[in-house]
């Protein structure tokens, strides 16, 4: 029997070409609105990766995308991403990576580990139940949708529990996008302590992406270091919490149907590729391969360029999939424990940071 290889890549690109046109479409205007900033003002307020998150969210209010288009936007906040991740790893060499200092790299798993415990007694004291508290913890720690999809099938987590710990990421995430260079920039923080804050309290790598741009290239750089150590972690943590979570497994309680996950997923271990993602291993390969000098250095600029064209295709994608209104459906209690978790975790990373001396 012949596989139709051809056939089914033209059908592929079939699928996903409205849904990626469309996200092209939000990033040009993304770069559209930025060139307006810089003859109007001289240089860009917002740059067109915000931009892009904001105009895609827009949309998405005004309008919410069907079925047609959902492959092309799911392709460009996953793939399209991971690809820009990649690249970017080839702006960083070893130099970098020791001018953010070993003692904030260590300091990154002491943190990770700190605010899970934080927020998961958060959770428990507003009343979560402990499955809940634990996917909340895990997703504001680590790397919000991801790290609670990978801990949801270790503890047993259920569809309600999933889908309340999820309900923020998006909408809350684009928030935290939108005010850390403020912050950054009333604190006056250099670029490679603003790269570590970022790194360190934004839940996606899009989204340090994201809101490290406007302090500048070596926040960017550090940010993402930062930030994928982070993700890093979600394999141990979701190890120990497969050794230690009888409890959370037996918790008592009625499974909630047709909630996103649906019902209680069988207790597992995630697969490989959930704890340790393909895109990682290729952004640490690029590290190795520009410290080695196996990268031309004419080839860099072009592959930072490609990367910086990806990721404001992907924020463009990361605004589309944005609801506002996911927020009033996720309840009181989730909505405190999200806010006061991330809030710790940004002051204790700041007096970190303060404490390196960064």
């Amino acid at each position: 029997m012949v596989i139709p290889i051809k056939g089914t890549v033209a059908s592929a690109v079939i699928r996903i070409l409205p849904g990626l046109t469309l996200c092209v479409l939000v990033a040009a205007a993304g770069y559209a609105l930025q060139q307006i900033e810089l003859v109007a003002a001289g240089r860009a307020w917002i740059e067109a990766l915000v931009l892009a998150i904001l105009i895609g969210a827009t949309v998405r209010t005004l309008w919410v995308p069907g079925v047609r288009w959902k492959p092309g936007i799911d392709f460009s906040a996953k793939l399209v991403l991971e690809i820009a991740v990649v690249l970017l790893g080839a702006s960083i060499s070893a130099a970098t990576i020791l001018a953010a200092g070993w003692s904030l790299l260590i300091s990154i798993f002491v943190i990770v580990a700190g605010a899970i415990t934080l927020s998961f007694g958060i959770g428990c004291l507003l009343g979560l139940s402990k499955r809940l508290a634990m996917l909340v913890a895990c997703g504001n720690s680590i790397c919000g949708n991801s790290a609670i999809a990978a801990v949801a099938p270790v503890i047993g987590a259920d569809g309600d529990e999933v889908a309340s710990a999820i309900a923020f990421t998006a909408v809350l995430g684009v928030i935290v996008v939108l005010a850390l260079p403020l912050v950054g920039a009333l604190l006056q923080m250099s670029q490679v302590a603003y790269g570590a804050l970022a790194g360190l309290t934004v839940y996606a790598v899009p989204q340090v992406i994201a809101a490290a741009t406007p302090m500048g290239a070596k926040a960017v750089q550090i940010g993402t270091l930062v930030k994928l150590i982070r993700v890093l972690m979600l394999g141990p943590v979701c190890l120990a919490l497969s050794l230690g979570s009888a409890k959370l497994r037996e918790e008592a309680d009625e499974p909630g149907p047709h909630v996103t996950a649906g019902d209680r997923p069988r207790v597992g271990r995630p697969a490989l590729h959930q704890l340790v993602p393909w895109f990682i291993i290729g952004f640490l390969l690029m590290i190795m391969m520009r410290s080695a000098g196996f990268i031309p250095a004419k080839a860099l600029a072009p592959m930072g360029s490609t990367a910086t064209i990806l990721t404001v295709i992907a924020m463009a994608a990361l605004g589309l999939g944005v609801d506002v209104r996911v927020v009033a459906r996720a309840g009181g209690p989730v909505t405190v424990t999200v806010v006061l978790s991330l809030l710790a975790l940004g002051a204790v990373s700041y007096t970190l940071i303060r404490l390196l001396g960064l």
